[in-house]
């Protein structure tokens, strides 16, 4: 069947939940997708942040079948030695304590919640349960984690959401200390707003946010879900904000293609959540964890980190040079673009068209390139994007 077809197809039977455009995917390799005509696409999306090292990265692909012909999945009434394997990595890697494993960075965002509501309620009772976060965030589509997003735009229509969440203005530590109160519990945040426009917070701002937690007892908790496993040059974005949180969520990039969630708490609130106080069906699935060890050994390297920032470094001077470019926006490739002519989207779609995969924040083009993106398919995407701003 041709992609018309497909198309067709799939609207008749899918809920009509996503603004897509007209191509249907059949395969793909490294940075490069094809689809059902034939037609092949550099992309610098990576399906949102998630495929970390490209399409069917070979060795990722060997570890996933391998464990599917094992244990392709088991009951958290019995343990496995994938999820355990991970964990311990995960630990090693994070300074964090404990782990818990779901599916999807909405799941890790609602297990931190838990994790600073339960720790406040064990502490000090009932009634101290707020949550902060920022203006302009984005935590999950889970009621609690539209909840938790500091956007209008998502509280609408799925009434009533959850309450007890209130948002402070980024980078404005004086409004963040009004808006806490003797009833909050927990403060989530990002350090790079990507779906709210690729906003890198104030370093100095999110340590004197993390310290007035500290001292006040409030959870401190960092949303990782696409700044982590290696997007911004070091393995969590905030090693580069000298911050060493209570809580910090992953998922995207650690499955590479595979659903994965990841709390992680440090040493304060690993005995919190006890028996039968949380849990996930699929949660710590060997499958998704073997392939999520492979990619965690691989990106945590120095050398591979070094690369990720040189060649964030390298794509956002290449995209300066752009006619139409007012200015770019990156923690390594992690990429924010903003246009003279205002029209992002546009843009995007004639990306398409020429052969290339980018996707938009607000107002912005944004990029998230597979981790493994070369210097020669840098060039190629530029140039396409060059072709589709001028043209």
């Amino acid at each position: 069947m041709d992609s018309k077809t497909w198309i067709e197809k799939n609207e008749k039977y899918v809920m009509n939940t996503y603004g897509r455009f007209d191509v249907v995917l059949e395969s793909g390799k490294g940075c490069i997708a094809k689809d059902v005509n034939g037609k092949e696409y550099i992309d610098v999306s990576s399906g949102v942040g998630v495929n970390a090292l490209g399409y069917c990265d070979t060795d990722y692909v060997e570890k996933v079948v391998e464990q599917l012909k094992k244990l392709q999945h088991t009951s958290n009434y019995y343990y496995n030695k994938p999820s355990t394997e991970l964990a311990e990595k995960l630990i090693s890697l994070s300074d964090m304590s404990k782990v818990f494993f779901g599916n999807s960075g909405a799941e890790a965002n609602e297990c931190a919640i838990k994790l600073a509501r339960k720790y406040s309620f064990d502490k000090y009772g009932k009634g101290r349960d707020e949550i902060v976060s920022l203006k302009n965030s984005f935590h999950g589509r889970t009621i609690t984690t539209l909840s938790a997003t500091g956007q209008d735009v998502f509280h609408n229509y799925f009434f009533p959401f959850t309450p007890n969440f209130n948002y402070g203005n980024p980078n404005d530590i004086s409004d963040m200390k009004k808006v806490i109160t003797e009833n909050t519990c927990g403060v989530m945040v990002e350090c790079i707003q990507g779906e709210g426009g690729v906003n890198i917070l104030q370093k100095e701002f999110l340590q004197e946010l993390e310290k007035y937690c500290n001292d006040k007892d409030i959870v401190f908790i960092i949303d990782e879900v696409q700044t982590g496993i290696g997007r911004t040059g070091t393995l969590f974005a905030f090693e580069q904000f000298g911050l060493k949180p209570d809580v910090v969520t992953l998922a995207k990039g650690l499955g590479g293609g595979l659903p994965i969630g990841v709390c992680m708490c440090n040493q304060k609130l690993d005995k919190v959540m006890g028996l039968g106080v949380h849990g996930s069906t699929f949660g710590g699935n060997p499958v998704v964890c073997a392939g999520a060890l492979y990619i965690l050994e691989k990106v945590a390297k120095k050398e591979f980190l070094d690369e990720v920032k040189e060649k964030g470094s390298y794509f956002a001077d290449k995209i300066r040079e752009i006619p139409g470019v007012s200015s770019v926006k990156n923690m390594g490739l992690m990429i924010g673009i903003e246009l003279e002519a205002d029209n992002a989207k546009e843009i995007a779609k004639k990306c398409v068209s020429n052969g290339l995969f980018i996707i938009t924040a607000k107002n912005l083009l944004r990029m998230l390139p597979p981790l493994i993106i070369t210097k020669d398919e840098i060039d190629k995407a530029v140039e396409i994007l060059k072709n589709s701003i001028l043209n």
